[in-house]
């Protein structure tokens, strides 16, 4: 399988240390630029699978390369900022981003998001083809936001609901709450991930109204969640 690319564009040396080190690790290829100047140009001529983008560069606002590469790609981007303000936050969505994190951050909250973008842009096409995800008597319409099982409408949060389709798309992976929070709240980051605990007692609940011998999530302990294939 061929490995996936990372573009760092940071500017402060020991923080792209970091993140090389930990793309690295996880099996990505990694570029690395400490400027913004050649960056968009770079995108434009290499191919590239995410970008992790410094919001504060010496040269060029992260925003304004950001706004540029969309207007020919659909990489995804990942912002980081020192930045707290939900101003610069929303912003920073607006003009494109998929996710972004603040300084100073956990490298491996950074590796848990890298992987959720990748996922969400590789599932991309296969959902917008197809619309429904259909595993173990469990029916997911995507766009219409409904999911039944065996034949019954489960009464999902949306919160819920992104926990459940992560397990539909990934039967039989276990999740670290890390992970399935970082999916799940890529818009609210002050949450703790004991909050995934109550999100799946209350999955469990619901499921178990429609078939109390039923129990599809696992509990994997020290790591976190899987979903199991029903017969």
């Amino acid at each position: 399988m061929k490995k996936q690319t990372i573009l760092i564009v940071e500017d402060e040396a020991h923080i792209a240390e970091i993140l090389i080190a930990y793309c690295q690790n996880a099996g990505y290829l990694v570029e690395h630029h400490c400027s913004g100047k050649e960056v968009v140009g770079f995108v434009e001529d290499n191919s590239i699978d995410l970008m992790l983008l410094d919001l504060m560069l010496p040269d060029i606002d992260g925003l304004e390369i950001c706004k540029k590469i969309r207007s020919f790609s659909e990489l995804p981007i990942i912002m980081i900022t020192a930045k707290g303000e939900e101003i610069d936050k929303l912003l920073g969505l607006e003009f494109g981003a998929d996710d972004y994190i603040c300084k100073p951050f956990s490298p491996r909250e950074v590796m848990a998001r890298v992987k959720t973008v990748l996922r969400r842009a590789g599932n991309n096409n296969e959902i917008d083809a197809t619309q429904v995800i259909k595993h173990s008597g469990f029916e997911m319409k995507i766009n219409a936001f409904e999911v039944t099982f065996k034949g019954q409408f489960l009464d999902l949060t949306p919160r819920e609901f992104l926990i459940v389709r992560l397990f539909l798309e990934n039967s039989g992976r276990v999740f670290s709450r890390e992970e399935i929070l970082v999916y799940a709240y890529s818009d609210t980051f002050d949450i703790s991930d004991r909050n995934i605990d109550t999100h799946i007692k209350n999955i469990r609940k619901k499921i178990n109204k429609i078939a109390p011998e039923v129990d599809p999530i696992s509990s994997v302990y020290g790591i976190g969640y899987k979903f199991n294939k029903l017969s």
